[in-house]
């Protein structure tokens, strides 16, 4: 496992991070010895860094990486604030920042945590410079050693980075998504800001594991959240109409090679863009884990590659996409 340096974090983590969104809540059930075995071949296949969110199972996903983070040396932790409460700028405030900072410190066990990210607040609050100003206050307090976001839309990033303290920004950015890789990924290097890519899989599509015939749980949001009944469309099959990401899946499948899946083809793809810090696709296994790292083995895609998954977006892709993220 190779590391990256995190953006003015300075930490070096691995350039295959876990997300833990799936054994907190949202994804179908993962009982709690499945989801901690899970978490451990993360760690043991090198996984240093571990993104989580205070709402993520309310609290279930932070208390288990919590665990995992006493068991094991030199992990890294970025957790979230900010959905607990109905999104206005308004409920943006020091006193419920505080009031979060608390309740996740105590879940993770952490005294001063390591990176703490806006999770997707309104557009609106990027033009609050106050927002910022407090969190610069909320690390001299010593409740977190940095900062940064996780948005939606490109635009929100780059308003984000123009304030100087923003440490990393979390978006979406995979084959199916690949606007990020334009002005933003430039800017972000340029600042020194770190990227953290999450929904690297579309949900699972780019897993190449689905078909027209595929079902949900219930209480996935890939069943309850197609239609962006209850967050951002974006965050389910990165926006992408199921069956529109089905067929583009059978034009990528055979550019992969060797024993790679397609999951893994993926993830390389996304790690050959130079200003990504860390990768955190999701896992609701341990197998599902350990061969989300191991493509952090796979060999670089050449330009022939890296060129054919352009086109696909842009053929197939794009038009549903491209001008709202």
């Amino acid at each position: 496992m190779q590391t990256r340096t995190l953006g003015r974090t300075g930490h070096q983590i691995s350039e295959i991070g876990f997300g833990a969104w799936q054994v907190g809540a949202d994804w179908g059930d993962v009982d709690e010895d499945t989801a901690i075995k899970t978490l451990h071949a993360a760690a043991d296949a090198g996984v240093t860094f571990f993104d989580t969110a205070d709402v993520y199972g309310d609290g279930r996903s932070e208390r288990l990486v919590g665990r995992l983070r006493r068991e094991r040396d030199g992990i890294v932790v970025a957790t979230k604030m900010g959905r607990r409460l109905e999104q206005t700028v308004e409920n943006y405030s020091p006193e419920h920042f505080r009031e979060w900072n608390d309740r996740s410190r105590e879940n993770l066990g952490m005294e001063t945590l390591d990176l703490v990210q806006l999770h997707c607040p309104p557009t609106d609050l990027y033009f609050h410079p106050e927002v910022f100003e407090d969190l610069d206050r909320m690390v001299e307090e010593g409740r977190i050693a940095a900062y940064g976001v996780s948005v939606e839309r490109v635009e929100e990033a780059l308003k984000a980075i123009e304030y100087p303290n923003v440490a990393s920004v979390q978006i979406i950015f995979n084959p199916f998504r690949q606007r990020p890789a334009g002005l933003f990924f430039a800017e972000a290097a340029r600042r020194g800001v770190g990227v953290i890519v999450r929904v690297p899989l579309a949900s699972g599509l780019l897993s190449g594991k689905y078909t027209r015939e595929t079902t949900f749980a219930a209480d996935d949001h890939r069943t309850f959240n197609r239609q962006g009944e209850a967050f951002d469309v974006g965050e389910t099959f990165a926006g992408v109409p199921f069956e529109v990401g089905l067929d583009a899946v059978e034009e990528l499948r055979p550019l992969v090679g060797g024993d790679a899946t397609l999951a893994q083809f993926a993830l390389r793809w996304i790690l050959m863009h130079d200003a990504v810090s860390t990768v955190i696709p999701g896992a609701r296994s341990p197998e599902q884990a350990s061969a989300n790292a191991a493509a952090a083995d796979l060999p670089a895609l050449d330009a022939a590659t890296m060129e054919r998954v352009r086109a696909v977006y842009g053929e197939r892709i794009a038009p549903y996409v491209h001008q709202r993220w």
